[in-house]
């Protein structure tokens, strides 16, 4: 998929170590338990490559057009804990800190997006990160993504008692995107 100034894409053996370093980095992983260490991050490679080989469609790996740098990861993915929204497909990403603040993220969100309510026919979207993750939230909402606190849940994936399990949930329907996704 390819937008203005992004690529996005099947992985490649060359994306393993910048994926690698922005996982290890402490403010890229700020929002989650733990930073990743290099076969957690391949694995992760795997999985999510053999997802998008599997379905057509998934976390995407991101590369700036004019440069080919990597940059990430954007795009689908069906969360696989149980919770009161799922099933469900979400939009998710993850930049290396350097690509931070430029709109990569909204740009890429928007067409993962787009091709989840056009190819796939989704009729919803769903994004959740923990409430202090402004950067993610602020993606959410420049995308046209909404919260209802009654659905803010407990991340059944993350221990209890502990700081990051409450998340807050974002839902974009179909019919409310046509406008803002110029579909």
């Amino acid at each position: 998929m390819i937008t203005e100034r992004l690529i996005m894409r099947q992985w490649r053996e060359s994306d393993r170590e910048p994926f690698a370093a922005l996982n290890a980095d402490p403010e890229v992983m700020r929002y989650f338990l733990s930073t990743m260490t290099r076969a957690e991050c391949d694995a992760f490679v795997d999985l999510i490559a053999g997802l998008i080989d599997e379905r057509g469609w998934g976390l995407w790996a991101l590369e700036e057009r004019s440069s080919g740098e990597f940059l990430g990861f954007t795009g689908l993915h069906a969360p696989s804990f149980d919770a009161h929204f799922t099933p469900a497909v979400e939009v998710g990403w993850r930049l290396a800190r350097g690509a931070w603040g430029r709109g990569y993220a909204s740009e890429a969100a928007r067409a993962a997006v787009a091709y989840a309510f056009g190819e796939l026919g989704l009729d919803e979207i769903v994004s959740f990160t923990v409430p202090d993750n402004t950067r993610s939230r602020a993606v959410m909402e420049r995308i046209g993504m909404t919260r209802d606190p009654g659905d803010d849940f407990e991340h059944p994936r993350i221990p209890e008692g502990h700081p990051m399990r409450r998340h807050v949930l974002y839902r974009l329907m179909r019919d409310s995107s046509i406008t803002q996704l110029d579909l």
